[in-house]
């Protein structure tokens, strides 16, 4: 048994449906705007190089790189164009280890002026302040190309997705929406959120906090005493917008706690 794993789930426990590991990465990768860039340094022959580097997404989920060439990692390119970018989880405040985060590994191409049109668009959209030197005669977009995609969603969570897997998949439609979802809960709603483990999962729990929600379901970390651990809840229904997600738990509430409650009120997106 894996000792990241922890103990195996038991041989009745029910499967919560959940996002697969390639729309997981699309979500991650569609909610950051920043990530690391890997290139082969040209100075030192081997050695990996990384620098800061905000992105874009084309439609297939490709990073879209605004870049100079007076740029270090851009000069590694032209010389070998393999690369990798790390993403990971945006305005993440806990254990570094189980937030979520994604490699994706590739080949980055310069885009001709034919392709930069629709590519400079995507990219002022997610950033704006790029007007200032998108134009200027050093700068030009680039895109990675993907060839794998490793993603790990914390803990005991992780595994390599195929590129076409990484492509075909979309961005989860609660992924604006749930931060928002998230921090409501966690703020007005702490006792629901102990009802619905108590409920839904079995579990007895002091405290209970939201960590994640999508269109499945939603994850709490479980604190009894000084024990730690984490569930898993599944909606009886896809929701895909923050009113569905209000009308879900609501209705969840009222079978965890049967008799008078004051509903959760989602926040709005």
């Amino acid at each position: 048994m894996s000792r990241h794993a922890g103990p195996p789930p038991r041989d009745d426990a029910p499967v919560v449906p959940e996002p697969t590991y390639a729309e997981r990465a699309r979500t991650l990768a569609y909610l950051g705007l920043t990530g690391t860039l890997a290139t082969l340094s040209r100075r030192h022959p081997g050695h990996p190089f990384g620098s800061v580097m905000p992105y874009a997404l084309d439609a297939e989920g490709r990073p879209l790189l605004l870049i100079s060439a007076m740029a270090m990692h851009t000069q590694n390119l032209e010389a070998d164009p393999r690369a990798s970018l790390l993403i990971t989880q945006p305005d993440w405040s806990g254990d570094p280890l189980a937030a979520g985060r994604l490699t994706l590994l590739g080949e980055a191409r310069r885009l001709d002026a034919a392709h930069a049109a629709p590519v400079r668009e995507a990219y002022l959209a997610r950033h704006p302040r790029a007007r200032y030197w998108v134009d200027f005669d050093d700068f030009a977009f680039w895109r990675l190309d993907l060839l794998d995609a490793y993603f790990v969603g914390g803990f005991a969570a992780m595994d390599w997705v195929t590129a076409a897997e990484y492509a075909s998949a979309r961005p989860d439609p609660l992924a604006d929406a749930a931060g928002g979802i998230v921090e409501h809960m966690n703020r007005d709603h702490a006792d629901a959120l102990i009802a619905y483990a108590r409920h839904f999962a079995g579990e007895t729990a002091d405290e209970a906090t939201m960590v994640t929600v999508d269109r499945l379901g939603f994850k709490l970390r479980l604190r009894q005493g000084e024990r730690l651990s984490s569930v898993r809840i599944g909606f009886p229904r896809e929701v895909t917008t923050s009113a569905q997600s209000r009308e879900v738990l609501i209705e969840m509430l009222r079978q965890a706690s049967p008799g008078p409650t004051a509903p959760p009120a989602t926040a709005a997106p």
